[in-house]
């Protein structure tokens, strides 16, 4: 088992670091001065250059330089941002938990209706419902995302007026950060409108959730109906339903613990795309998260929010892909027992 778990960590750290190896090559080819490039600093002064040169080991050769850039990103000095000249790394402190809240919510959306979705569509005798499930998830999972955005932006916002369409919270409330999410902040606030101010951030997060979380959700209902049958024609749910035990138990007992093993392990495969599917959410709705910041980072030019912002994003999907895939070793008996038995 421990060994199990030293791999894992040695091939986070591996990943990581080849992440950040590209990264570094990537620095080089960027069109500015190269310490430019690292520091963001527009107008450096004679001492801030020659600081810059021996923290990032300029005067030597790759390899010690890439040594540098390594111990400067890991120490969590990421340089400054040419356009605001603020840290990146606090710039990034205040949009990721913006991003994280939009990811949590769209997950929570598909899993909480997608799952059920799949038990349905693999319980149903309704031949029609089941075609029609399946017709409407393979609409969704084919309808691009930036094309669903602006046509539910302009329904439910513009010719309805129902839901707002872009930014966080309307800006007439002043919610002081405390956890960076805006719905918990809220709650939190010690403001006499923190209830309405609630009301008002949760509006503002559902168009882009909702958004973000039909391709999950398509797929948490196609993966969850097809393990749902897989189990429903084991040999040991044939005997509970012998046994005269209520379809609800068995289903309750026997069939979501094992059918939703195969969900967990399809959203560690789906978080690439989820990150970048949620970038374009982003940038349509104005949500100030990690994506639109990075985009406008690529607009302007600001390389060390360009690399702060590839650099977080990827080591947070090879972290959760890793995370996923330990839980699911761990709830599987099947991956339980092989790798007690590799031991």
């Amino acid at each position: 088992m421990w060994r199990y778990f030293f791999r894992r960590i040695t091939l986070f750290l591996a990943t990581s670091l080849v992440m950040i190896a590209v990264l570094f090559i990537a620095t080089g080819l960027f069109p500015a001065n190269k310490a430019y490039s690292l520091s963001g600093i527009q107008y450096p002064t004679a001492e801030q250059q020659r600081q810059i040169v021996t923290d990032y080991q300029l005067n030597d050769n790759q390899l010690l330089q890439f040594t540098a850039y390594l111990r400067q990103r890991l120490s969590g000095n990421l340089g400054i941002s040419s356009n605001s000249q603020q840290a990146v790394a606090g710039e990034l402190a205040s949009v990721l938990p913006a991003s994280l809240e939009l990811s949590l919510f769209s997950g929570f959306i598909a899993v909480v209706f997608g799952v059920p979705l799949g038990v349905i569509a693999a319980l149903s005798r309704n031949k029609a419902l089941q075609r029609s499930i399946l017709a409407f998830t393979l609409t969704g999972y084919s309808i691009p995302v930036f094309w669903l955005g602006l046509t539910l932006a302009m329904w439910f916002g513009v010719d309805l007026g129902w839901l707002p369409i872009s930014g966080q919270i309307n800006l007439l409330y002043e919610i002081e950060p405390v956890t960076g999410f805006m719905l918990i902040d809220t709650l939190m606030s010690e403001s006499t409108y923190r209830i309405p101010a609630f009301h008002d951030a949760l509006l503002h997060l559902i168009l882009p959730a909702v958004t973000l979380a039909v391709l999950p959700f398509t797929l948490v209902v196609r993966i969850t109906r097809q393990a749902v049958i897989n189990v429903m024609n084991q040999t040991y749910i044939r005997a509970a339903e012998a046994r005269g035990l209520h379809t609800f138990k068995i289903l309750v007992r026997h069939v979501m613990p094992n059918a939703l093993i195969p969900v967990l392990k399809s959203i560690g495969l789906m978080l690439g795309s989820f990150a970048s599917y949620g970038i374009v959410v982003e940038v349509i709705f104005s949500w100030p998260g990690v994506g639109s910041w990075l985009v406008s980072g690529i607009y302007q030019r600001d390389y060390t929010v360009i690399q702060a912002g590839i650099l977080s994003v990827s080591l947070l999907i090879i972290f959760l892909s890793i995370l996923i895939d330990l839980m699911h070793t761990l709830i599987n008996p099947i991956s339980r027992k092989d790798l007690y038995a590799a031991h």
